[in-house]
């Protein structure tokens, strides 16, 4: 285990400790783009009923999972195995996965912009725990993005009103057991970086996460069930100049060819209008490193890349 990513307590938050918290969360993200935060308030009961019904969805006939393919650039539901692969690479990852969307109100610009959430009618229970466990992670996310606006002295409301109706998902992912496939070129996931500000990844049931550091080297990222790996993605490096970079990571394939694997990332993401521009104290002396573009425009550009929308 490396001694390296900091594991930071929640609980330090809002106590005596919120000042070193803070700092520490900073340091952490701008190293390594990897913290792991223990104490958070996510409960062990709620994630367990979550992949137990991970499990009986994945488990499903292919003919009927397939009913709930969005075909919407893997926006909501169901992606098929094989579907995505890592930006810049041609060999498909090996997994499927279901996504649950944002919900918005009547009211909201984004009511007719976000696509409508799929639920399995096979599985009552699925729409309510993931709805809830959808919220939890969206609040969680709130509380350390503003954690790190107050490190870098934003206004406080800045990334509030940045994520307000954010574009964000929560990723069901199953990776099947390997056996019998050729994994000479395809691993569970392929070398890539998160698109979105902040990744939070609910203990996965199986190993497998590395990071690559600064000097190249591939690294592990371990963690248990108890525990929430964060990791800053290609949004909030452009916001920072790549103060908080966003660090490349993978899922290698198993020592054991027969075993399964299941993960749940949340994507914070920005709401699509949101301005993606260098913010202006991480401009540094020669200046924005990328031009300016809104996070439904990044998005739309990013999805291309990966294989999943065409359009």
């Amino acid at each position: 285990m490396s001694n390296k990513i900091k594991r930071l307590s929640m609980t330090d938050l809002s106590g005596s400790g919120r000042g070193k918290f803070i700092d520490e969360l900073f340091l952490g993200l701008k190293e390594y783009g990897f913290v792991v935060l223990q104490d958070h308030s996510i409960r062990q009961s709620q994630l367990d009923q979550a992949y137990q019904l991970a499990t009986a969805f994945f488990d499903l006939p292919l003919d009927i999972k397939m009913k709930y393919d969005s075909g919407q650039g893997g926006a909501r539901g169901y992606t098929s195995f094989g579907r995505e692969n890592a930006k810049g690479n041609p060999y498909s990852d090996l997994k499927e996965f279901w996504h649950v969307g944002q919900e918005v109100g009547i009211g909201s610009p984004y009511r007719n912009v976000y696509p409508a959430n799929l639920w399995p009618a096979e599985l009552p229970e699925f729409k309510t725990v993931f709805q809830q466990l959808f919220r939890d992670l969206e609040t969680l996310g709130k509380t350390v993005l503003e954690a790190l606006g107050e490190a870098m002295e934003l206004e406080q409301d800045f990334f509030r009103n940045l994520v307000k109706e954010g574009n964000s998902i929560c990723r069901i992912l199953h990776y099947p057991s390997v056996a019998g496939l050729d994994t000479s070129n395809s691993m569970r996931a392929a070398a890539h970086a998160d698109i979105n500000l902040l990744t939070l990844l609910v203990g996965a049931t199986d190993s497998g996460l590395e990071l690559l550091d600064k000097d190249g080297n591939w690294m592990p990222v371990v963690s248990d069930e108890t525990e929430i790996v964060l990791d800053t993605g290609d949004m909030m490096s452009r916001l920072t100049n790549e103060l908080l970079p966003s660090t490349v990571h993978r899922v290698v394939n198993p020592m054991r060819q027969d075993t399964s694997r299941y993960s749940m990332p949340f994507f914070l993401h920005p709401h699509n209008g949101a301005n993606l521009e260098c913010l202006p104290q991480c401009s540094g002396d020669s200046g924005p490193k990328y031009p300016p573009i809104t996070a439904g425009e990044f998005l739309d550009q990013r999805l291309k890349e990966i294989g999943l929308t065409t359009t």
